[in-house]
């Protein structure tokens, strides 16, 4: 295995997924009957799990409704599912195969299902690219904890001044300076460059064909 592992978030850094999650959302308000909120709300809550992205748009609902809500939305996405597949970021694809094939090893740590980021991965046929996938699923402590990055380290016997955590939110900075390991923010996600500039990241970046130079 070689020891420089690159730990990438998937939603608003691999795959633009904004619009696709905000349909999702807002389908499922409209469900179950609650107050619509707007698109810059729904976006605020793209990093967290659903579970807590509910909560915070709805500060009073309870754990037991937010559950609910979660299924609902699953739901909803798995209907229409072949309408919500996201489409990769410019670049995305070369330069992921371009650090595999200069033997830098990539793994996935997002706030999504598992099954959830292989399925979109496989349907981008990228799949192949990747040796380690960390989904919401697979930790106890969801970002900004650091749980997903040291989970990846341990599983493939590397240090942590050989990795580097590429993200779009202030969360995916967290999570990697919390492990400490190198951070990389992409500005064209969910979160302004100023907020990413506040979150403490070692390099921002505005393209990722600009992670070559970075890493």
């Amino acid at each position: 295995m070689n020891g420089k592992v690159i730990i990438f978030d998937f939603d608003g850094t691999l795959c633009d997924t904004r619009q696709n999650i905000i349909i999702a959302f807002r389908a499922t308000m409209q469900r179950l009957g609650l107050d619509i909120r707007d698109e810059a709300t729904c976006a605020a809550t793209i990093g967290l799990t659903l579970h807590d992205g509910f909560k915070a748009m709805y500060p009073a609902m309870s754990d037991a409704e937010a559950a609910h809500c979660v299924d609902t939305y699953r739901e909803i996405f798995a209907e229409r599912r072949r309408e919500l597949i996201p489409a990769l970021f410019p670049h995305v694809r070369d330069v992921l195969t371009t650090l595999h094939n200069d033997g830098y090893t990539l793994t996935i740590a997002s706030s999504r299902l598992t099954d959830s980021i292989r399925l979109f991965i496989r349907e981008h046929a990228i799949d192949h690219l990747f040796s380690y996938v960390v989904g919401s699923d697979s930790v106890t402590h969801h970002k900004p904890h650091p749980e997903p990055v040291l989970m990846t380290l341990e599983a493939l016997g590397v240090v942590a001044a050989d990795a580097v955590v590429v993200g779009d939110m202030p969360l995916d900075v967290a999570m990697g300076r919390g492990a400490g390991v190198r951070t990389i923010a992409v500005t064209y996600g969910n979160a302004s460059r100023e907020e990413l500039e506040m979150s403490g990241a070692d390099a921002i970046i505005d393209s990722f064909d600009k992670l070559l130079y970075h890493i």
